[in-house]
């Protein structure tokens, strides 16, 4: 029953994306409530001034690495299970399901052991202070602990969606987000546990949320089930995950370098003040920029099912449904970023110094946030249809063949902190034109030449 009522194949394109894409909109920007309520508790600390949201600025590269590796597997099976499922294959998507998951828990070890042991000289390379290392270090030490249960949760949660079951997915994050919005104030506050606490408050609702994902995969009401034999790895599933999935990774991956080349750059040339005014930045950007995000990943099961159906028709209503909406929601997030950004910065923190500077700041640094989304729907239909190259190239371009170069060249052109946050507007509106006109020329129109088994049945 749940099969047929999760047939993509039937029925109206966008009721199909928004039955998805609300739940995994809601689902995500209840996720980010992780780090970003965090850094809100903690932006307000009255001992240590900015300094804590600094500090948790400076690790939040080691966790875009992190949640890097979870997408690797994520966003790597998960669309091969849709494109599987719309073939009617359903063992194979089980098969690549249990890849991937086999696959999650072997990185997750791994980073977890690679951080722990350089866990110092990261942080200072990553733009630590002596004043504000002690906060990384208490922070992170914790969080890694729950690498595997943030892995997990973030990982193969995107299966459950896959097989349409949104409603789940969102369940995953808000049964650990809710957990954390109790958890944090008791444990920094109450407690008196500071930067501590809020580590430890997410590690354990991500480990509920792990929990969740895991009994619904092994459970009676999942169309493709974690089984025993298919989480033997083979070599030719790992391939076609890994190549897929590179493009979610190095979105985290290039995210995590341009987070260090401007924590870095702006230490030097501006000092702990300067950094964190980025974090509140880019601690609104997780924020605004998860809609999106719900968009594009609700919309990939439907454009996976419907082009492993080979309905090519449906295929270019989903890419313009998408797409519009997108462009829509993010015309909107725009004018409330350069008409409130006062407002938005005092959330996290209402020390007049960064309101001074971010002000300005965050005016620059979303000045073009509408091409950065057209790069994220251009970049969900490749991840959507299984073009790997395409979706890894467009990750790398915009951030570690644009922004981060420039990152370093502006400042020194004399254009000094200033420059970092222009880096940022040049990049998204080179990147996302770059990838949107691409994505038309290759995929759209190429889709509209096929002939769509729905019009030959019907001929």
């Amino acid at each position: 029953m749940a099969d047929r009522q999760n047939d993509f194949s039937r029925g109206s394109i966008p009721s199909n994306i928004m039955r998805l894409a609300l739940p995994m909109t809601a689902a995500q920007l209840v996720n980010v409530l992780y780090s970003v309520v965090d850094r809100i508790y903690l932006g307000h600390l009255a001992d240590g001034d900015s300094l804590a949201l600094t500090g948790i600025g400076v690790a939040m590269p080691i966790i875009s690495i992190i949640m890097g590796f979870a997408n690797l597997c994520g966003t790597g099976g998960a669309p091969l299970c849709s494109i599987s499922r719309g073939e009617g294959d359903d063992a194979e998507a089980e098969r690549i399901m249990g890849n991937a998951f086999t696959l999650l828990i072997i990185l997750g070890a791994a980073v977890t052991a690679f951080f722990l042991i350089w866990k110092e000289p990261i942080l200072y390379l990553f733009g630590a202070s002596p004043d504000t290392f002690p906060y990384a270090d208490d922070y992170m030490t914790i969080y890694l602990c729950g690498t595997l249960f943030v892995m997990i949760s973030l990982g193969m949660n995107p299966f459950i969606n896959a097989q349409g079951f949104g409603r789940v997915g969102m369940m995953t994050v808000m049964l650990g987000a809710a957990a954390n919005i109790i958890l944090d104030p008791v444990f920094i506050f109450l407690f008196h546990m500071g930067v501590k606490g809020a580590a430890l408050a997410t590690i354990i609702s991500q480990g509920l949320s792990a929990v969740w994902v895991l009994a619904f995969l092994t459970g009676k009401k999942a169309i493709l089930r974690l089984k025993l034999p298919c989480l033997r790895l083979e070599l030719r599933r790992v391939k076609r995950i890994v190549a897929l999935g590179l493009s979610g990774f190095f979105v985290n991956l290039t995210n995590s370098l341009v987070q260090v080349v401007c924590n870095a750059t702006l230490q030097a040339y501006g000092g702990d003040t300067y950094v964190g005014v980025m974090t509140i930045i880019n601690s609104l950007r997780e924020v605004f920029i998860m809609p999106v995000h719900g968009l594009t990943n609700g919309s990939q099961p439907v454009q996976g099912y419907n082009y492993g159906a080979r309905k090519y028709a449906r295929v270019r209503e989903a890419i313009r449904f998408s797409v519009g909406v997108t462009v829509v929601y993010s015309a909107l997030f725009w004018a409330v970023a350069m008409a409130f950004p006062g407002l938005l910065i005092r959330v996290f923190n209402d020390s007049p110094d960064i309101i001074a500077i971010g002000v300005p700041a965050l005016r620059i640094y979303f000045g073009m946030f509408l091409f950065m989304s057209l790069q994220l729907a251009g970049q969900g239909v490749f991840t959507g249809l299984g073009r790997s190259k395409q979706a890894v190239f467009f990750s790398l371009l915009r951030k570690a063949i644009i922004n981060a170069p420039l990152t370093v060249l502006l400042p020194l052109w004399g254009m000094g902190t200033t420059g970092v946050f222009v880096a940022e507007a040049v990049s998204q509106l080179v990147g996302g034109l770059a990838c949107f006109i691409t994505m038309y020329f290759t995929v759209y129109r190429p889709l509209g030449r096929l002939p769509d088994d729905a019009l030959l049945e019907n001929a």
